[in-house]
């Protein structure tokens, strides 16, 4: 089992758990984008991080923090 919480995610399944996690002004709050801030929603949201390498690395830097965190709090 390898220890990439990204391999086997899409990007529209990332953003699905973050937006559960954290809730669209919460994400916003994370990663200030306009994507996130401005009526967001999930098709937008991917168009945006398709065409936009650096907020893509963001949002996949957020979830493998957020999965870090929830492994950590699952040990304790």
């Amino acid at each position: 089992m390898s220890k990439d919480p990204l391999e086997g995610k899409t990007l529209k399944m990332i953003l699905e758990e973050l937006v559960q996690h954290f809730g669209w002004e919460g994400l916003g709050q994370e990663i200030s984008i306009n994507c996130f801030i401005n009526d967001p929603s999930i098709n937008s949201s991917l168009k945006f991080l398709r065409r936009t390498p650096w907020a893509r690395a963001k949002v996949e830097a957020l979830y493998v923090a957020s999965c870090a965190i929830a492994q950590v709090n699952q040990g304790k």
